[in-house]
């Protein structure tokens, strides 16, 4: 408005008739006119320090965050935290800057230079995605919210702490996923930041953090918690419309409970409760505001956390052995594979070595640029989709691809003895914050008549998986219905048969990569096929033969 002003000045200038000249008293309203634009000047520049200023702190800011990261990108990343701030960095200070920098008319060359890079600016979704991953994280490994938001996890190093601003918007990314659990976990942390004056820029209101807290323990049961914020709220802010609204309608709700309900009452409810969700009012136990956790859930994340009483031995301890092998192979005389038999049922084997530094390098050097949002097979029609339960990136490197890809598909040839000429493309994995992939089966089930029908080589016989990466937290590959797990160590495998030999699928073989808590994980993976195996892996007398 006061550049508007200066502009109107200066234009006076430009389309005043010329006859001022011709009378002092004329050019003494000249020195006045001078006089006012000279304030308008003075304002201007006062305003543009003031805009200067806040983008220099913002620079200031970003430039501490972006100098500790740029050190060592893949360790900064390998921090949850970190990443959940750097995508934080562009949705909210990026785009301050860029905001404050749009009132100048024309656009400045800042804007006209930066615009080349925003198809890499992460989205909001992205935000959304980064928050579902710490909830996923803090819900895996039982990681307490103030610990999280301090930047002490447990198995990592610590990161720079939460704003109070920070931990609201983690507890309205819960709240727009109607997760009132974990949104109010950090609301609450959000509200004790700001009461210790752990927030001295004040970024987010107090009474912001009570309207929402009023509702999520309305949604979750407890009325009289939800009054008592309300009543917070107006000491703040006693105009406000929301929590007024709110106050009479609690109050009216927690009297009620002290009275027996009758007919009258019910239908004076059915005005009342008019633009209201439907809750039960019955105050909710802790452990019934937590996540729906079902018996294999509970296994799969203590298999995760590593906790004694999931984590099995094999029953058959005498096949738990290591052995140099070369199967009659020609190739592995000389470098026999490593092999080491760590679970009876399935079989798990680990190949130690499997993979060197040097091909794990290509590997990813090839399937970097190729990266894709991963994708899983809908049992019904049989199309690839996204899913929720599978967090990562995938690419698919063909065999004719690289000499090194040639050579990986040989070697798990002569390793597991099976035919690849049928097997699927190598895939590779990178996880992302928090990337997991939810316990799953690799082979299709008899009612999954569409799977694999567009490859015409039969069902996944076997699957190996190449860990290409330490993972210094998480991200273990676990079997929660049999208590097995795999810890990812760099070029090792692992290897399991599918099927058994009568084609019947095992259902033991049902797995999940656990969350990536810690670290940059990479797997890669081939699927081997049914098709080219009917001499490698012959078919048992009976059909209850195992292996």
């Amino acid at each position: 408005m006061r550049t508007l002003v200066l502009l109107s000045l200066l234009g006076l200038i430009v389309t005043c008739q010329a006859e001022v000249f011709t009378s002092l008293v004329d050019l003494e309203h000249v020195i006045y006119t001078e006089s006012s634009m000279l304030d308008a000047l003075r304002e201007y520049v006062k305003q543009e320090e003031l805009k200067i200023q806040k983008v220099k702190k913002l620079m200031d800011e970003l430039q501490k965050a972006n100098t500790e990261a740029v050190q060592d990108p893949e360790h900064y990343l390998s921090h949850p935290v970190n990443g959940l701030l750097l995508v934080k960095r562009f949705i909210w200070e990026w785009s301050e800057v860029e905001n404050i920098i749009r009132l100048d008319v024309p656009k400045t060359n800042y804007l006209v230079n930066i615009s080349q890079y925003r198809d890499y600016f992460p989205a909001n979704e992205d935000l959304k995605g980064a928050g579902a991953a710490l909830l996923r994280l803090q819900d895996t490994y039982k990681l307490d919210t103030k610990s999280i938001a301090d930047g002490n996890i447990e198995g990592t190093w610590k990161s720079p702490p939460l704003t109070a601003h920070e931990c609201f918007e983690i507890g309205r990314i819960a709240y727009n996923a109607i997760d009132y659990f974990h949104s109010r976990l950090w609301m609450l942390e959000a509200l004790h930041r700001v009461e210790r004056q752990d927030d001295p820029d004040k970024t987010v209101e107090k009474a912001d953090i009570l309207d929402y807290l009023s509702f999520i323990l309305y949604m979750n049961g407890d009325m009289d918690q939800a009054l008592s914020y309300t009543e917070q709220l107006l000491a703040i802010d006693p105009e406000h419309e929301r929590g007024n609204s709110n106050k009479r309608y609690f109050e009216y709700h927690v009297s009620k409970k002290q009275q027996p309900r009758g007919e009258d009452d019910e239908e004076e409810d059915e005005d009342d409760d008019e633009g209201w969700v439907e809750v039960d009012e019955t105050k909710k136990k802790p452990e019934e505001l937590g996540p729906n956790t079902s018996p294999e859930r509970q296994a799969y994340q203590a298999l995760c956390r590593g906790e004694a009483h999931a984590v099995k031995a094999p029953k058959n301890q005498r096949i738990m052995k290591c052995h140099y092998r070369h199967y009659n192979n020609p190739r592995l005389y000389i470098q026999p594979a490593k092999e080491e038999v760590i679970f009876d049922h399935p079989r798990l084997k680990i190949f130690h070595d499997i993979l060197n530094d040097v091909e794990i390098a290509r590997v990813k050097a090839l399937a970097a640029p190729r990266l894709n949002r991963a994708t899983i097979q809908n049992p019904v029609t049989g199309k690839l989709e996204y899913a929720d339960y599978r967090i990562s990136k995938s690419a698919w490197l063909r065999e004719d691809l690289d000499p090194m890809v040639t050579a990986i598909r040989t070697r798990v040839s002569d390793y597991s003895g099976l035919e690849l000429k049928t097997a699927e493309e190598l895939q590779v994995v990178n996880y992302g914050i928090g990337g997991h992939y939810e316990p799953h089966f690799d082979f299709a089930r008899k009612e999954e008549t569409n799977a694999f029908k567009d490859l015409g080589t039969g069902n996944r016989i076997a699957t190996m998986l190449f860990y290409m990466s330490d993972v210094p937290a998480g991200g273990a590959t676990v079997f929660p219905l049999v208590g097995a797990r795999v810890l990812p160590r760099k070029g090792t495998g692992a290897f399991w048969f599918n099927l058994f030999p009568s084609g019947e699928g095992d259902y033991d073989t049902r797995h999940a990569a656990c969350p990536v808590l810690a670290g940059s994980k990479w797997v890669s993976n081939i699927w081997i096929h049914e098709h080219g195996q009917e001499f490698r892996r012959k078919c048992g007398i009976t059909p209850d033969v195992k292996y």
